[in-house]
């Protein structure tokens, strides 16, 4: 349930191949969108999220435990239509999420969803109304320790049906978990369910869409709950959570949540009250239904101690061998290597090029081996109006000592690729 920032343009740097990419075993057409590169063809059949003494499937299967009346769904293929991705949920044509610099593109016809929300509809439509998704997404992104264009996300919702039953049921349910966390150490610094700012939606009753929402905000505080408390460090102090105010395109009222972990607030996820439209579509009108999408790294570098988010696709046994299903423990760094950082300088092409770009094309060539890449001087010429760009890119595996040799021979190619795709002048 995250949004993004503006538009930007876009160039399509790689074709895998001129006619067609091979994904998951299949064969699907190209074209003048295809933007989806080797270095991410290859992660769409790792599934770590469902390995169970990984990280991230051990967050899964704890969230999935709190909520046991709950239908658990995974599994589901990452390819998408764009109609399903944005249109479905009620983006907007001009979203910055649609842009080719933002998402991965096989074909016109087919993406890799950005979000868990891509099959909202489709689980609504089959009539579940309690249910967790988790999956794997796909975002061009920058790269650095908390950054990464594959992530794994959960999306949580739960329907209730808008009549006077579905009151009584919301009334219910909402004592019940209130007198659960009447008596546990958590304070909550709560915003109003409904505002001028973060209204119910016109075709909602006010009064059923507040009892939606402070059923949404139980259910997430008792989640927080179980997830951090006890794990502050700060002995008898109370686990603190925050809510506040936000926008999302499919949901209103919107929300998002935080935690104070370790001496400072730390962002969790979105929620709110699913967009009617959503129901609509998937007919399934006379009912109400909150929603919410958390990201699995986020919170499993939080609880485990990771500070790197590349760790999480390693396969080194150091790595592997520090956890086991169902318990959350301290992550031991067993090394950290040397960095070594190169600079490469360039004048950008007259049609421009995107920073996203130049990421997906630096991990193209060199994956993980890549810690960062930082945009250092960006100028223009005053007479020439010719762009210069810097990108100083930070080498540092996370299992093994580089060579000198090996670094070189890595920007060297970073340096070749940038030349052969994209027509830069190295400067």
């Amino acid at each position: 349930m995250a949004e993004r920032g503006g538009q930007r343009k876009a160039r399509c740097f790689s074709t895998p191949s001129p006619t067609a990419i091979s994904l998951l075993e299949k064969t699907y057409p190209t074209d003048a969108t295809t933007n989806v590169t080797s270095a991410i063809a290859q992660k769409l059949s790792r599934n770590l999220y469902l390995q169970p003494a990984h990280p991230l499937g051990i967050l899964r299967a704890l969230i999935e435990s709190h909520f046991p009346t709950f239908t658990a769904l995974s599994g589901w293929s990452p390819l998408v239509t764009p109609a399903k991705n944005f249109d479905d949920l009620g983006f907007p044509p001009d979203h910055p999420g649609r842009a080719l610099s933002d998402s991965y593109y096989v074909n016109r016809e087919l993406m890799l969803r950005t979000h868990t929300s891509a099959h909202e509809v489709e689980v609504f439509a089959r009539g579940e109304r309690r249910w967790l998704l988790s999956a794997d997404v796909y975002r061009r992104d920058e790269i650095d320790a908390s950054h990464y264009p594959v992530f794994h996300q959960m999306e949580g919702a739960r329907v209730f049906p808008a009549s006077a039953a579905g009151v009584a049921e919301l009334e219910d349910n909402n004592a019940r978990l209130s007198a659960h966390l009447a008596q546990s150490n958590i304070v909550i610094e709560d915003v109003p369910h409904l505002s001028t700012t973060n209204p119910a939606q016109p075709s909602h009753d006010a009064h059923h869409a507040g009892l939606v929402a402070l059923n949404l905000k139980l259910s997430l505080n008792s989640l927080m709950l179980a997830l951090f408390g006890g794990r502050t460090g700060a002995g008898e102090e109370p686990l603190r959570v925050r809510w506040i105010e936000a926008y999302f395109p499919f949901t209103s009222p919107s929300y998002e949540v935080e935690v104070f972990f370790h001496g400072k607030w730390l962002e969790i996820l979105g929620c709110g009250v699913v967009q009617q439209r959503t129901l609509d579509v998937a007919n399934v009108p006379n009912n109400v239904s909150w929603a919410f999408g958390l990201g699995l790294e986020r919170i499993a570098m939080i609880l485990f101690s990771i500070p790197d988010i590349r760790l999480f696709w390693s396969e080194d046994p150091r790595f592997l061998s520090q956890f086991t299903p169902g318990q959350i423990t301290t992550f031991k760094p067993y090394s950290k290597y040397p960095s070594c950082y190169k600079d490469v300088s360039f004048w950008v092409p007259s049609e421009g090029l995107h920073d996203n770009d130049v990421f997906d094309l630096v991990r193209d060539v060199v994956g993980d081996l890549a810690e960062d890449v930082k945009l250092i001087d960006n100028f223009t010429h005053p007479k020439t109006n010719r762009t210069s760009r810097c990108y100083r890119i930070n080498y540092r595996s996370m299992d093994r000592s580089l060579s000198n040799e090996e670094t070189n021979s890595l920007h060297v190619d970073v340096v070749s690729r940038l030349k052969d795709v994209f027509r830069v002048e190295i400067r």
